[in-house]
């Protein structure tokens, strides 16, 4: 008998980790298994860019804790050691002192005296010291980033009422306002105004003697140590690319690291878009601006994957269905496209996360972001089949569904159909949703601001939830019934108004993107629906639940906010989308909250996992690759410790 796969390896404060298969990878050519090596090496090669752009001082707190936990000859056993060995561990998995999720900067649960007692006992030579600093220099200043609330206190801020740029700890911009942001970014050449460049994606912007300055991200540039990396193993991948177009974008990706022109990135995605053929992929580069207050800057992801080829042919069935979705959409027809161009959708098996998607992950992507790349040229669409196999066998046992879900019915339905109902979610999301609409001419990405990525969730997320309780999908073979759709429907009103809050501390608000969108989308549809009882607050045994009541009302009531999110995006209107996000989306029911966290409690279960990557090891004979194989390591601190020894390649302050 085969041996059982272990999914979960341990849980710690809110977190839990998790492993993944990958399922396939014995069956791939030689030549494939090759390609995935070289990419995954890249994809490890830009870990310390994500520390660095997440906050300037991440690098050398890590590093301090790094070398602590390597040579410290102290009593190991005691509380205080064991509260240290979980902080480094929310370190590695935040990618940085800031919590993932929330933000906020994450509080040790030991004092700054045994911290200086840590750092007394430890190899002096093994820690990170600048060129002017000594023991005392590196315990004075990590002990004001590590220890203060005030200093480095969140590395988003999304209150519109402080100056974003000025209040949020992260390392995209240094010495410089919000207001001096948007100017420059304004007064930047865009480009062709049918081609216009994604400006500051790849930069710093920095004030140096009076003058704003961006430090450009590239090889000669502002993380080159690691850049020249990154190039290194994408020009090994080269000879081995699984399709000429790859090759070929590849090219391109490797010129954009060496030049840090943003249009010969845009040249890069649109191959990557283009090319279809390749069975193995990759995701790599400056990507998603949730980071970034103001949606600028992109941080720095890799996911390397191949395709599942059976589960693909349900993302092909919705890919080519495209246009009809489009066209049938209840958004206005001002706001369509005309022609639905490229759209290419796939089930993938996720062989190695990077950067920004590691050890935390999306379950989708879509991509490229430039929306003049998705109108004329499409996007590329992926559900991560292998990770959300992983979290579903994770949360078997969790109680989850018991504690919040109101009925035996509701409880029946999630098991029957919600992991089919989660996942075609995240195909219409990503493949569609995203990819759906136009803005209007003279309209920019950046119209929205810091309300960016929160209504651009909501509209992908809108345009899943609209359509998977429609007809056509009964239709075209991706659902059995529109029980699939009413599970979907349970699942999401139930997590954007009740389980979702156990990721949010008590007092505070929702500031994350995602977090943001589903109560938004939740809280309007319940309010819309209030006088119809579409969705009722239900309480039994003194627990709160929200059920829903008519789910073809809820139907409707999705696609007129999607209709109203299209309007504001087409549009580029600033103060709608703004009132839209701030009367739902950031404020929290404190009863409901607080209820939410103690039912949760008793489960004694992580609000948040993440994964150990799988491990690849070429197989030499005279100097040649003849095979590679995979294992899947069980130590997330082992994985941590050996990325910081062999992929550590910046400089301490950057």
């Amino acid at each position: 008998m085969a041996e059982q796969f272990i999914y979960q390896t341990e849980q710690f404060a809110d977190i839990k980790i998790l492993r993944y298969q990958v399922p396939g990878f014995e069956d791939l050519s030689l030549q494939q298994k090759e390609l995935i090596y070289y990419l995954s090496e890249a994809a490890h090669c830009g870990r310390d860019i994500l520390f660095d752009q997440n906050n300037k001082y991440n690098l050398k707190v890590r590093r301090t804790l790094e070398a602590i936990l390597l040579s410290y000859d102290g009593d190991r056993e005691c509380e205080d050691f064991k509260k240290f060995e979980v902080y480094i561990k929310r370190i590695w998995f935040s990618n940085g002192i800031h919590h993932h999720y929330s933000m906020d900067k994450m509080m040790p649960e030991f004092t700054e005296e045994y911290f200086g007692e840590l750092i007394a006992n430890s190899n002096y030579e093994m820690m990170p010291l600048m060129a002017s600093e000594d023991e005392v220099d590196l315990v004075l200043r990590l002990t004001d980033v590590i220890f203060s609330e005030e200093e480095q206190a969140k590395r988003v801020v999304l209150n519109p009422g402080m100056d974003l740029i000025e209040n949020s700890a992260n390392n995209y911009y240094e010495g410089v306002s919000q207001k001096e942001v948007e100017e420059f970014y304004k007064e930047l050449d865009k480009g062709d105004v049918d081609r216009p460049i994604s400006t500051g994606l790849n930069s710093k912007l920095v004030k140096e003697n009076g003058e704003l300055k961006e430090k450009t991200w590239k090889v000669g540039g502002m993380y080159t140590e690691a850049i020249e990396e990154i190039v290194f193993w994408l020009e090994k991948a080269l000879p081995v690319a699984d399709s000429e177009l790859q090759q070929e974008a590849l090219i391109k990706l490797i010129e954009f690291y060496k030049t840090g022109d943003l249009s010969v990135f845009d040249d890069y995605s649109i191959l990557w878009v283009k090319d279809l053929d390749a069975h193995v992929d990759v995701v790599n580069g400056f990507i998603e601006v949730y980071g970034d207050a103001l949606a600028i800057k992109g941080s720095w992801e890799s996911v390397v994957n191949f395709e599942d080829v059976e589960g693909s042919k349900r993302t092909k069935i919705i890919s080519d269905n495209a246009q009809w979705f489009e066209d049938n959409s209840p958004v206005d027809s001002r706001f369509k496209k005309d022609v639905v161009k490229g759209v290419s959708a796939k089930v993938i098996t996720v062989a190695m996360l990077g950067g920004d998607c590691h050890p935390a992950t999306p379950i989708g992507i879509n991509l490229p972001n430039a929306e003049w790349i998705r109108k004329e040229h499409g996007s590329k669409s992926v559900t991560i089949d292998n990770i959300t196999h992983a979290y579903h066998q994770a949360s078997l046992k969790g109680g989850m569904l018991e504690e919040f879900a109101y009925s035996e019915e509701e409880i029946a339905r999630s098991k029957a159909f919600g992991h089919l109902g989660g996942n075609l979610h995240t195909d219409l999301h990503e493949c569609l949703g995203h990819g759906s609409g136009q803005l209007l001419p003279g309209v920019g990405m950046d119209a929205l601001k810091n309300y960016h990525s929160t209504l651009e969730e909501a509209r992908a997320d809108l345009f899943a939830l609209y359509y998977i309780m429609d007809e056509k999908l009964i239709e075209i073979g991706l659902v059995p019934s529109l029980e699939v759709g009413k599970a979907e429907y349970d699942g999401y009103i139930r997590n954007g108004l009740l389980t979702q809050l156990t990721r949010v501390e008590l007092g505070k608000e929702i500031e994350e993107s995602h977090m943001r969108n589903r109560q938004l989308v939740a809280k309007w549809v319940f309010e819309k629906g209030a006088d119809d009882k579409v969705i009722e607050r239900v309480e039994k045994e003194g627990k709160v639940y929200f059920v829903v009541r008519d789910y073809h009302k809820l139907r409707t009531l999705f696609g007129e906010l999607l209709e109203e999110v299209q309007r504001i995006k087409s549009e580029g209107d600033f103060e709608a989308g703004k009132l839209l996000v701030e009367n739902y989306a950031v404020k929290v029911d404190e009863a409901i909250h607080k209820q939410v966290k103690e039912r949760f409690a008793k489960l004694n279960l992580a609000a948040y996992a993440g994964f150990i990557n799988p491990e690849y090891h070429p197989i030499y004979q005279e100097g040649i690759i003849v095979d590679v194989e995979i294992s899947y390591p069980m130590d997330f601190s082992e994985q941590m410790l050996h990325y910081s020894d062999k992929y550590s390649f910046l400089p301490h302050e950057n």
